[in-house]
């Protein structure tokens, strides 16, 4: 159990978040006031009140709110923490461990969606000391239940649930889609057919076919937000820029060819031109990286062909199922 220490908000992105007395979430959006408020991921973030401590502690004199975090929290390693984590802030404890579901028990509910960030643009902290702890010590959530949280209040952790959806993400590669030419119909297309299938699809990405821009939307998927599987559509043929498999190999610390394999023997049913196909497919951490190929009928058929089996191999990862039985 911790408690919740401080509780800082900013009226415009780019300013400083300063401590408040109290504050009110809403459920799907935020807190309320606060600019970084919205519909997506990383609608409130928090951080250690130890990490602030130990930042301090090397003579860095800095307030409440500087490293742009919403919820000074005490008692969590938050980093070290899986996304899908719940913390509620508030409430009566006891109705919880009686077996109440958490979103029925009092207090505001929070769902961790992602861990730590890229700076794009280092902020005052970094000028004035060269390090800043948020990007990656800091973590970020959405609000499944909103409420008024004030300083005192106890947060309770709440580890995810064994049976939570597979998370799914697409990335198209694709230059004239990047810059607005073409429609893309591939990625829309994968998050239909996933979230049919039972997936939780929590990213759709679209970005040109450069090798730099997809590892890093790669790592970031893997990394920070802990997709379960991420599937690229596009950039596995022969032209100068098709460098998806290249990419998709730099990132993952094992192959799984078999995935790859049985897609073109699958599509070579359909043509011959599936030979051509340079896909692979890898793993990161827990998250398993596929590449399928660019056009909306050849999507559609490679996932009627992999999902099926996919699950399977996505349990034996996260350590859900037992490996296959050995005779």
């Amino acid at each position: 159990m911790g408690k919740l220490i401080a509780i800082c908000i900013s009226e415009k992105k780019g300013t400083q978040k300063v401590p408040v007395e109290s504050a009110v979430l809403r459920e799907d959006h935020g807190i309320e006031g606060d600019a970084h408020a919205g519909n997506w991921h990383r609608q409130v973030s928090l951080l250690g009140l130890e990490k602030i401590e130990a930042f301090r502690a090397k003579g860095a004199d800095v307030d409440f709110g500087a490293f742009g975090e919403n919820l000074i929290i005490e008692g969590f390693d938050f980093r070290n923490l899986p996304v899908g984590t719940q913390f509620r802030i508030g409430g009566a404890e006891a109705s919880l461990e009686a077996g109440e579901d958490a979103a029925d028990a009092g207090g505001v509910l929070l769902e961790m969606t992602q861990i730590g960030k890229e700076c794009h643009s280092h902020c005052a902290i970094f000028h004035m000391v060269g390090d800043c702890i948020m990007p990656r010590e800091g973590v970020f959530a959405k609000v499944l239940k909103g409420g008024e949280i004030r300083p005192g209040d106890e947060v309770v952790e709440i580890p995810p649930q064994a049976d939570r959806p597979f998370t799914a993400a697409w990335i198209t590669l694709s230059d004239k889609g990047a810059r607005g030419e073409r429609v893309d119909e591939s990625g829309p297309l994968i998050g239909q057919m996933v979230r049919e299938d039972g997936y939780e699809v929590v990213e759709e990405v679209l970005i040109p076919d450069d090798r730099e821009t997809i590892e890093k939307e790669l790592i970031r998927l893997a990394d920070q937000r802990q997709v379960n599987v991420i599937f690229t559509t596009g950039g596995t043929g022969f032209a100068p820029r098709d460098v998806t498999p290249e990419a998709t190999e730099a990132v993952c610390d094992r192959m799984a060819p078999g995935i790859a394999e049985a897609i073109r023997a699958y599509s070579m049913t359909k043509t011959p031109r599936a030979m051509l196909s340079r896909a692979v497919s890898g793993i990161r951490g827990q998250t398993m990286i596929i590449n399928l190929p660019g056009s909306p009928k050849a999507v559609r058929e490679s996932l009627e062909f992999v999902l099926p089996s996919l699950r399977h191999g996505l349990e034996i990862l996260l350590g859900r199922a037992a490996e296959c039985a050995r005779e």
